[in-house]
């Protein structure tokens, strides 16, 4: 009797991993996956790449939905042509110069949310890089604690009063990326998790292709 048991147990464990490896196979082919703006998929890593300032940072995110149904309201460019100096590390002062898109978003429901986005594109990557592992330092010892979304992105919540919200923290070569979405007032936080989400990944995304320079060669991570 306790064989007969011991084979039906193994039967189906063996049922419970052929199920499964089939529906991320099926996930898989069918885009479940995708990277697509407005798809809600996760945001992936790319290649390190070089970035150039802009003076109208709002630009890359007019012409695709950050989130299914949502739509794009009034935005505000600020851009500081002029560079900045970073504290740097071993005595060192880095320039930089940053460029920010603040946006409204209406809800498909109708409800009015909010975005923030600010760039810092580097004179090089490794001050970047260093800029990336501060912030995210500095997060930690605060208690906000983050929560990794790949190797040089990390997300954490915020608030902004009464808004719940989510802020994402991307480095790619020499571009620091903050963006922050805020859901609309009197919102609960479990709520709008989701497509707060896929708005900051997506903005992420779509500002730093905007940014990228296409015909300059990837550099390699410090």
């Amino acid at each position: 009797m306790r064989r007969s048991r011991d084979a039906e147990l193994r039967r189906a464990r063996v049922a419970a991993l052929i199920a499964s490896a089939a529906a991320v196979a099926v996930a898989g082919c069918s885009g479940g996956a995708t990277d697509e703006p407005g798809a809600g998929g996760r945001l992936t890593a790319r290649a390190p790449g070089v970035h150039s300032w802009t003076g109208t940072p709002c630009r890359p995110l007019a012409d695709t939905p950050l989130a299914k149904g949502f739509a794009l309201g009034s935005t505000t460019d600020s851009a500081d042509p002029d560079a900045r100096e970073d504290i740097g590390g071993n005595g060192t002062r880095p320039r930089y110069r940053q460029t920010a898109c603040l946006a409204g978003l209406k809800a498909p429901d109708g409800s009015f949310w909010k975005l923030s986005a600010t760039a810092a594109v580097y004179e090089d990557i490794g001050p970047a890089r260093r800029a990336y592992r501060v912030k995210e330092d500095l997060d930690r010892a605060h208690g906000r604690t983050p929560e990794p979304v790949h190797r040089t992105a990390y997300g954490k919540p915020a608030g902004d009063q009464g808004r719940p919200g989510r802020t994402l923290v991307l480095w790619n070569g020499d571009l620091l990326l903050s963006v922050t979405a805020y859901g609309p007032y009197g919102s609960e936080e479990h709520e709008v998790r989701d497509d707060l989400g896929r708005i900051v990944e997506n903005t992420a995304r779509l500002m730093e292709d905007g940014l990228r320079e296409r015909d300059a060669p990837s550099p390699e991570p410090p």
